[in-house]
């Protein structure tokens, strides 16, 4: 936990940590299995999914690309590939010759979970990954990686925490690559962020309002639910209800608008993800903070540990 000093606790503790009246703003994206292994010919391909361009056709990433191009099918499985529409770098177009309800059905048998690079996986993920990197909460299909901290969420501690009279709200981002890609320019307006979808709906939205207005704290779960939350947040910090792409890029010097407190796991440094919670809880205390993690042998990361964030300005 990170307030005016740093203390050592477990997620369990949450219902402990918070008050009666807070609400906490979770992601219910769901992650599909958006690795799809591949042949061109006689050469291997593995593409990573990445946004629906509808009919059909996907946005993706591809290991190797630099052979692919134009009008190359890469085949999946009998009666499943996809036509390279066009190519710039790794990133490519397709179109499958399936769509819509079959080719989820495809993309569900002959996928695998899109598990992060530092997982090591000499098979690619298992069945277990199916169930691991996933929140139990995910039902709206669309994220190609997990909204990591709601991997720690059980059924009990949301007992827990309902018992206590501390809610929970959901919104949705389908969370993309753009999320995870490091931060290469020396100033930060240069850096480009990947639009993803985002939607709060009007319940959701009077939900946090009504609960503003009684006093309680609103409690972002992950640094995707804070970006819709700030989003959709007007300047006098009242929530409307959103539904587009978002591409808020978060770093110190900005004013929160509607998150109070934060939920998330530890973050590769040069990240956006780093620079927003050095936003929320300041620079030198995430530093200090992620010194103690590495020092008491926190977990990093996707399957990693978390840290509850108060912000340093209140």
């Amino acid at each position: 936990m990170i307030d005016q000093g740093l203390a050592d606790r477990h997620v369990r503790d949450l219902p402990d940590l918070l008050s009666p009246g807070d609400l906490l703003v979770l992601n219910d994206t769901k992650v599909i299995p958006a690795r799809l292994k591949g042949r061109r010919g006689q050469a291997a391909v593995e593409i990573t999914l990445t946004t629906p361009l509808g009919e059909g056709r996907w946005a993706a990433l591809a290991r190797p690309a630099k052979r692919l191009k134009s009008g190359d099918i890469v085949t999946f499985a009998a009666n499943f590939e996809a036509e390279i529409e066009s190519r710039e770098g790794g990133e490519i177009r397709l179109r499958f010759n399936v769509e819509g309800a079959a080719l989820r059905a495809a993309i569900e048998r002959h996928g695998s979970m899109p598990l992060p690079p530092y997982i090591p996986r000499p098979d690619g993920a298992d069945a277990q990954d199916r169930l691991d990197y996933q929140t139990i909460y995910g039902r709206n299909e669309g994220a190609i990686a997990a909204p990591t901290a709601g991997l720690h969420f059980t059924e009990d501690l949301i007992a827990r925490l309902n018992a206590k009279g501390i809610g929970q709200a959901f919104v949705t981002l389908h969370v993309g690559a753009g999320t995870f890609l490091p931060v290469t320019v020396e100033d930060t307006a240069a850096h480009l962020m990947h639009a993803e979808r985002g939607v709060l709906d009007l319940p959701t939205a009077a939900r946090i309002n009504d609960t503003v207005k009684a006093g309680g704290r609103i409690v972002a779960v992950g640094s995707t639910s804070l970006r819709v939350l700030e989003t959709a947040a007007d300047d006098d910090g009242s929530v409307a209800p959103f539904d587009g792409a978002i591409d808020l890029f978060v770093v110190p010097g900005y004013w929160f608008k509607r998150v109070d407190v934060m939920l998330t796991n530890f973050h590769l440094p040069r990240s956006t993800l780093f620079m927003l919670v050095a936003a929320l809880g300041g620079l030198d205390r995430m530093k200090r903070a992620y010194a103690h993690a590495i020092e008491t042998g926190y977990r990093f990361y996707s399957y990693g540990d978390a840290c509850l964030i108060y912000p340093e300005r209140r």
